[in-house]
C-alpha cells in the first residue's frame, strides 16, 4: 500500500460516512431471510434439545441443588409421574442456559450483515454484558430473592401448619422467579442500545425517574410469582439500581 493510499484509508476511517456504512452488504430476498431465520432457529432448538438431554442425566443433582433454599422442607409427589415431569422442566430450563452461547451466536450471525461498522463495534460488549447480567440475575434470585421469599412463607404459619410442599409447585415457583429475574437484569443493556442508537439520551432517562420508581415497583410485583412484599421490594430495588446504573453507562459513552 502506498503512502497516499494509507492516508486515504485513515481519512476514511475518521469520516462519519465510513462508520455509518454497512461493509460488504449482501443482497437477499425476503424469502432468503426467512429461510436463514428458519435454519438458525432450528440449530438453536437442536442445541437446547441436546443440552436438555445431557442435563436430564444429572437432573437429580440439579434438583438437590435447587432444593437447598427450601431449608429442609419436605417435598411431596402428589400425582403419579409428578417428579418425572418436574425433572423434564428442570432439564429444559438448564438446557436453555447451557445452549445460550449457541443461541446468541445464531442471533448475532443473523443480524450482523445488516449492521454498520459503528454498530458492530458495540456488538461484542453488548452480548458479553447481556450474558453477564443474565447470570447475575440468576444468582441474585437464587441467593437473595428465593431464600427471602421462602423464609417468609416458612415463618408465616410455621407454628400452625406442617411444611409439606408439592414438588411441582415449588419448582414452578423458583424456575419462574430465576428466569424472570435474569430477564429483568437486561434493563441496562436495553438502555445502552437505546442510547447508542440515539433514541433516548441519558438526560431523558434521568428526567423520568418518578415514573421509573413506580414502574420498578409494578415490575417487581408482576415478575415475582410470590405475593410477599419483601421479595417484591428486593426485586423492585434491584431493577431501580440497574436502571440508574444503565443511565451511568449511557452517560459514559457520551449519549
Amino acid at each position: 500500500m502506498t503512502t497516499q493510499q494509507l492516508e486515504n484509508s485513515v481519512q476514511d476511517k475518521n469520516s462519519p460516512e465510513y462508520w455509518d456504512e454497512v461493509p460488504n452488504p449482501a443482497e437477499m430476498s425476503f424469502f432468503d431471510h426467512l429461510e436463514e431465520l428458519r435454519q438458525r432457529i432450528f440449530v438453536s432448538l437442536i442445541a437446547v434439545l441436546l443440552s436438555a438431554i445431557a442435563c436430564f442425566a444429572f437432573v437429580k443433582t440439579i434438583v438437590a441443588w435447587l432444593e437447598v433454599p427450601a431449608q429442609g422442607v419436605k417435598f411431596l409427589q402428589l400425582a403419579p409421574g409428578e417428579f418425572f415431569f418436574v425433572s423434564i422442566q428442570v432439564a429444559g430450563y438448564t438446557g436453555i442456559i447451557l445452549a445460550a452461547p449457541i443461541i446468541l451466536y445464531q442471533i448475532v450471525q443473523f443480524v450482523l450483515p445488516g449492521l454498520t461498522r459503528k454498530e458492530r463495534r458495540f456488538l461484542a460488549p453488548v452480548v458479553f454484558g447481556s450474558s453477564i447480567l443474565f447470570f447475575a440475575g440468576l444468582a441474585f434470585a437464587y441467593y437473595v430473592l428465593i431464600p427471602a421469599a421462602l423464609k417468609f412463607f416458612i415463618g408465616y404459619g410455621g407454628d400452625v401448619v406442617e411444611q409439606l410442599w408439592s414438588i411441582d409447585k415449588y419448582f414452578k415457583f423458583i424456575l419462574l422467579l430465576m428466569f424472570s429475574t435474569g430477564l429483568a437484569f437486561q434493563i441496562p443493556v436495553i438502555q445502552l442500545l437505546l442510547g447508542m442508537l440515539g433514541i433516548v439520551s441519558s438526560q431523558q432517562m434521568l428526567s423520568g425517574w418518578r415514573i421509573v420508581i413506580l414502574a420498578s415497583l409494578i415490575l417487581g410485583a408482576v415478575i415475582t410469582p410470590s405475593t410477599d412484599p419483601l421479595t417484591q421490594s428486593l426485586l423492585g430495588g434491584a431493577v431501580l439500581m440497574l436502571y440508574f446504573g444503565g443511565i451511568g453507562m449511557v452517560k459514559l459513552i457520551g449519549k
